[in-house]
């Protein structure tokens, strides 16, 4: 595995990832909120134990399995729930923007929690990002706090489960590292958040979906796969890659995701969406400058 071949990896995981949301919301259409990212994850686990194998989990510390993998089960059933929930694709395109705040959060609480030095860079970076999310829910006509309660308002189970994904996540990002003590427990995490989203549509009394034609199994197929070659593909890109041109990279995925799921779920966005994905995809750069200057 040389640097060439680890950056290409890395930088297919980033593509993968963005399409992801928009698979997971075609298929959600078909199958439910809930039991379609049941069958999602359940088929994207298997696939994992396929390509990662199966490590005996008495071999990972235990306050990583606890915690890091409530944190990471936490945010995948809160993003898949998020997208399921939404009214409508355009809807389900703005939740997977808000779930991109996750990036300048992730540096936030690493300089709060003395991890991370950084410079006044950091201030814009953040506030640029807020108002990129901002600026779509307000849909580029206002910004008061008023009229953006009322347009989060006509879903706010969706808003409120992308915005508290994005928390989960980054504090995941924050936390894993020294709790992992070098192990990586990606597929038995994909395993739990499969058991709690089974365990969330037993409880709920929903029936399983029959797969109809061709169609959806082929969309189920593709979300799976793209959730499980991505994390496959950026394990070993950490390995062997170019972390510095990754992370660069890594900090367009709100634009390129938006772009993917226009394109997948066929939904027009107006300019103020671009607008305000540009802002949130600047204002994470701000921050990753504000931390790398400082290094």
């Amino acid at each position: 595995m040389t640097q060439t071949r680890g950056t290409l990896l890395g930088l297919a995981a980033i593509l993968l990832w963005s399409t992801a949301p928009s698979l997971l919301r075609l298929f959600s259409e078909r199958a439910g909120a809930v039991a379609g990212a049941a069958m999602i994850y359940t088929l994207a686990s298997l696939m994992l134990v396929l390509l990662r194998g199966w490590t005996p989990l008495r071999r990972y510390p235990r306050r990583y399995l606890l915690i890091g993998g409530a944190l990471f089960a936490g945010y995948e059933v809160a993003l898949a729930l998020a997208l399921g929930f939404a009214q409508d694709r355009t809807q389900a395109i703005e939740v997977g923007l808000i779930n991109y705040l996750w990036p300048c959060l992730t540096v936030a609480l690493m300089v709060l929690g003395g991890r991370q030095r950084a410079n006044l860079w950091l201030a814009p970076g953040l506030l640029l990002s807020l108002l990129g999310v901002a600026w779509i829910l307000g849909g580029g006509e206002g910004w008061s706090a008023a009229h953006l309660a009322a347009n989060a308002a006509h879903n706010p189970l969706s808003y409120g489960l992308a915005l508290a994904g994005a928390v989960l996540w980054a504090v995941y990002c924050t936390a894993a590292k020294p709790l992992a003590q070098g192990t990586d427990a990606i597929v038995p995490f994909f395993v739990l958040t499969s058991v709690v989203l089974w365990l969330k549509l037993a409880l709920g009394g929903a029936a399983l979906p029959a797969l109809g034609g061709g169609g959806t199994v082929l969309a189920l197929l593709c979300a799976a796969a793209v959730m499980a070659l991505g994390y496959a593909s950026w394990n070993r890109a950490l390995a062997h890659g170019n972390l510095a041109l990754l992370a660069a990279v890594s900090y367009a995925a709100p634009v390129l995701s938006s772009a993917f799921s226009a394109a997948i779920l066929r939904t027009a966005l107006p300019a103020s969406f671009w607008q305000g994905a540009a802002m949130v995809t600047a204002g994470s750069l701000c921050c990753w400058w504000a931390t790398r200057r400082t290094a």
